[in-house]
């Protein structure tokens, strides 16, 4: 993947034209939608060309959420939006995706394959370019008719369809190479995904309207290393691209420039001609003599480093999020010494329904002296802006209302969303932006009203926005969803929360505050302190983000309108004056106090790693203890995976088993690991326990792992049981190096009995299994039993005692292929398939085959490759086989059993043959707890919040213990 993929315009458009004939022959006609759901640029691109020279409505779509309900949900309403899509994908997406009535998976490998298959198509433009491909239709064009779909931005909620014609596109791009300056002589870069409006139009079509080069790299490449976006602009000699002002902050904190990083996804270039493939090739040229060295066969560079070359960069366009004064002037100045220009930073403003960037501020920072966010500048030919009040009436010069724009770049409407388009325009045929902003620099007196093309000295300035969304690094995420997923929360006052943005003075993004009435029995001491951990992690496992303040406030603080909105602005307000202050510090000090107190770090691996700790949880690093744990600290599953990110890049260490942070999560723990050699270096002790929650009074609860023997599941779930109860999960032998798996069942048993009681020398205990592990915790609590102890809880997570049956159906392939569903490789349809298709092949070819069907970002948040893969399925395997002898049997006081939509089978059906069969092994009567979600989602992130509750109500039910 080292090398550039190269594609000039002509290979291109032939490209497209065997897509667009593809989609005809799948029944496609003109006006159809087709969904873009790729993340790769050198898909997108001619996918999206295909779409457009056969008369189809292109739409990129953003990556289905890992959440396999949320991603159900989504599809579904895509279905129901584009009306019944197909939806280009790769395979592995189209494998893992779960189905819908209404939405057509096509992967576009197919469509390659189809088209190779047709006829030799022989290296270079070996026939005329404009030719069409065989089946390719020959689709009208009329300016009025639609181009191009967009969803609108945000990761969250029901997204509405942006219609842009391809007279707006016409418009937009003209008038936005007028105002860049763009020939066919300029270079371009885009990093951002192709679901982002920018990408497409700002990045992709304007270069391509003026024949300019313009190279595309994955989002991850640049998000994974930010100095990987200076050193491409240097090594391709790029004179324009873009970013939002949140990796100018990450390049204002990053190491000096030194030695350049290996190319893990190679750009996609595309150009003018064939001829530019010369000049491309000839430009990595000079720039590997530029670095001294040569570039490897795995696409690093040597050792002696880069040579960093801004000079080329004539401007970067900053837009998305509002851009911070002083970030940009400090990256202006940080990259001056490496040729970077003065003025080379043009902030500016565009939507989806404006067609990107319209507004471009090309005066900074000489305007913007003593602002704290930069102005904007002034709008593109044939764009007007105008500042009205509530009443529709434009406003005087420097007073505050809504922007509102017109002109033949601004969108029709949504969408089969005749509603939606009408709210968005005003009487007289404005957009309403829903941003609240100013024109300033007209003279006292005049009207806010900006006509572009015009000479003038008026400027744009933004203050904030009407719309209920908060923007982090550059993706929207809305209010009510935030809001709707807190209030679900066990102590939380329903009706009162608010989520709404701030933006602390030097901050580079926008920050998620989220206010809160708790009910009574959750408004103080360690119930407090919980439910506010509770609310942060519900935010990580939905949004991927955490909130940076979680506010405890009265009824009284929650201001409405008439009509009983929260009125989120004027909390906004008061948050930035003060007035929550206290709140906060509150909020601070109850939070160290169930963290045990400050232990100043010691040494420089304690040091480096107190200021992860800080940047992960947005803390002081002077306030990060040495004794404090990650996951007290608020970590999730998600955390882990940037922690280990972290470590590799500031303390060399490459591949930091995850197994480390759950045994070693103190600052203090993991430096003492780190120090002591690489990690896994030499075989340790096992302990099958792994402390993931280490506070609170009450009973400690042990859960054992599922058939795969990891416990990550468990590690959000943990995290509701702040200051609650210990929460230790139980994980299998066989992990790490040197270990060997468990021989029997029995030994299995007797292994977490004994590490049990050395963790909790007697009762009562409380024990929990989740699948495979609800047979493994009987059988403790059996033992328990037999030792003379109280087993105070025994809970079953949708497992029913007789689990031979289902051992003996599994295989290797079938285990592998549950361990890929458990870990969102495959959606469950695609694995209920695998099996036979696996069996099919040879047998050292089944793993890999597994592999390729996965998302590669899921991949990369697991860490996993093939030998991994291999092992961990090997170890699955063997405990599969031990469950194979198992019978039940003897009994037990009671047990609580959580039951979910199971494997196969109704859940009502499930409930009466299989889980009551529990009472054979029981002396009491037992509990069965309805729980949503499915066997693989209960403790997933859309379910989770809601399975904790009712677990821990039961826990206290079963033990006679009260919240605190």
């Amino acid at each position: 993947m080292g090398e550039s993929a190269f594609q000039p315009y002509p290979f291109l458009l032939a490209a497209a034209e065997r897509l667009a004939a593809g989609l005809a022959r799948r029944g496609l006609t003109p006006g159809d939608p087709v969904g873009l759901l790729l993340d790769r640029p050198r898909d997108v691109i001619p996918a999206f060309w295909g779409c457009v020279l056969g008369g189809f409505v292109p739409c990129p779509l953003p990556p289905l959420p890992d959440d396999a309900d949320r991603a159900r949900e989504h599809l579904a309403h895509l279905g129901e939006l584009l009306d019944g899509p197909l939806l280009l994908t790769a395979e592995s997406v189209a494998g893992a995706a779960p189905r819908d009535a209404r939405v057509r998976m096509v992967p576009i490998g197919q469509l390659h394959a189809e088209a190779e298959a047709e006829t030799e198509i022989e290296p270079g433009p070996a026939r005329d370019a404009a030719a069409p491909a065989a089946g390719a239709p020959d689709a009208p064009v009329a300016s009025d008719g639609l181009a191009l779909l967009v969803l609108t931005s945000g990761s969250t909620g029901r997204p509405k369809a942006v219609r842009l014609t391809h007279a707006n596109l016409l418009a937009s791009m003209a008038a936005k190479a007028e105002r860049q300056r763009l020939t066919s002589a300029d270079r371009t870069l885009n990093w951002i995904a192709f679901d982002h409006v920018a990408a497409l139009l700002e990045a992709h079509l304007l270069p391509l309207a003026v024949g300019a080069e313009q190279f595309h790299v994955s989002s991850a490449r640049v998000l994974g290393d930010p100095m990987e976006f200076l050193r491409l602009i240097s090594r391709h000699r790029v004179t324009m691209t873009f970013t939002p002002n949140f990796l100018l902050g990450l390049l204002n904190a990053a190491d000096a420039p030194t030695a350049g990083a290996p190319e893990t996804d190679a750009p996609t270039a595309v150009a003018p001609t064939a001829g530019a493939a010369g000049a491309h090739a000839a430009s990595r040229g000079a720039a590997g003599q530029a670095r001294g060295g040569t570039e490897t066969e795995t696409g690093a560079y040597d050792p002696g480093g880069e040579r960093l070359d801004l000079r080329s960069l004539r401007h970067i366009v900053s837009g998305g999020e509002a851009n911070v004064r002083a970030t940009g002037e400090a990256f202006l100045v940080r990259y001056a010494p490496y040729g970077l220009r003065g003025d080379a930073l043009w902030p500016a403003f565009g939507m989806t329904e404006t067609c990107a960037g319209s507004v471009y501020s090309r005066g900074f920072p000489r305007v913007d002296a003593g602002r704290e966010f930069a102005s904007l500048g002034q709008p593109v030919r044939g764009l007007r802006i105008r500042v009205a009040d509530a009443r529709g009436r434009v406003c005087p010069v420097g007073e505050v209302g809504e922007l509102q724009l017109r002109g033949p770049m601004i969108t029709d409407g949504y969408h089969r969303d005749p509603a939606a388009t009408t709210r968005a325009h005003t009487p007289d045929g404005w957009f309403r932006s829903g941003d609240l902003g100013r024109i300033d620099g007209l003279g006292d007196g005049a009207p806010s009203l900006l006509v572009g093309g015009e000479a003038g000295a008026g400027h744009l300035v933004l203050v904030g926005r009407a719309k209920d969304s908060v923007i982090v690094n550059g993706v929207n995420y809305f209010s009510p969803d935030i809001e709707a997923a807190v209030e679900r929360l066990d102590g939380v006052a329903p009706g009162h929360v608010a989520a709404f943005p701030t933006r602390q003075p030097g901050h580079d993004t926008e920050q998620l505050v989220v206010a809160l009435r708790p009910e009574p029995a959750a408004a103080s001491g360690a119930a407090l302190h919980r439910l506010l951990t509770t609310v942060r992690a519900t935010v990580v496992a939905h949004w991927g983000f955490r909130p940076a303040h979680v506010l405890p406030l009265p009824a009284s603080a929650f201001p409405r309108t008439s009509l009983g909105k929260t009125l989120r602005q004027r909390m906004r307000e008061r948050l930035e004056a003060g007035a929550y202050d206290a709140v906060i510090a509150e909020v601070a000090a109850e939070s160290e106090r169930h963290l045990g107190g400050h232990v100043a770090p010691e040494g420089a691996t304690e040091r480096a790693l107190a200021d992860i700790y800080a940047e992960l949880f947005e803390r002081e690093p002077a306030r990060v203890s040495a004794t404090a744990s990650f996951f007290d600290l608020g970590g999730t599953s998600l955390d882990i995976l940037r922690l280990r990110r972290l470590v590799a890049t500031r303390l060399a260490v490459a591949d930091l088993p995850v197994i480390t942070v759950l045994t070693a999560p103190t600052v203090r723990q993991l430096a003492a690991r780190l120090d002591a050699g690489p990690p896994g270096a030499g075989p340790a002790a096992y302990d099958p326990v792994v402390p993931l929650q280490t506070g609170g009074d009450k009973t400690p609860l042990f859960c054992v792992h599922p058939g795969v023997g990891e416990v990550l599941v468990f590690v959000n779930l943990a995290r509701y049981f702040a200051g609650d109860r210990p929460f230790f999960a139980l994980r299998a032998r066989g992990f790490n190096a040197g270990e060997r798996p468990f021989g029997s069942f029995a030994e299995m048993v007797e292994t977490y009995v004994r590490a049990i009681r050395a963790r909790q020398p007697r009762g009562p205990y409380a024990i929990a299994g989740y699948s495979y592990g609800g047979a493994v915790a009987f059988e403790i609590a059996k033992r328990l039993e037999a030792l003379g102890e109280r087993v105070g809880f025994l809970g079953s997570l949708n497992l029913p005692p007789h689990i031979k049956y289902r051992m003996d159906e599994l295989d290797f392939v079938e285990t592998a292929t549950n361990l890929a569903l458990f870990l969102d490789l495959v959606d469950r349809r695609r694995a209920r398939e695998l099996p036979a298709e696996l069996r099919a092949l040879p047998a050292d070819e089944r793993l890999a085959r597994l592999l390729d069907l996965a998302p590669p970002r899921r991949l990369r948040d697991l860490d996993l490759d093939l030998p991994k893969f291999t092992a961990w399925a090997r170890l699955a395997s063997g405990l599969t086989a031990l469950g194979r002898e198992y019978q039940p049997s003897g009994r037990v006081r009671s047990m609580t059993v959580f039951y979910a939509v199971p494997l196969r089978g109704t859940k009502e059906d499930w409930l009466a043959r299989e889980l009551r069969r529990w009472d054979e092994h029981t002396r009491s009567q037992n509990r069965y707890i309805e729980v949503p979600g499915e066997h693989y989602t209960m403790l997933g992130p859309r379910h989770v919040a809601t399975f904790q509750a009712i677990l821990r109500r039961e826990l206290d039910h079963a033990l006679g213990e009260g919240s605190p």
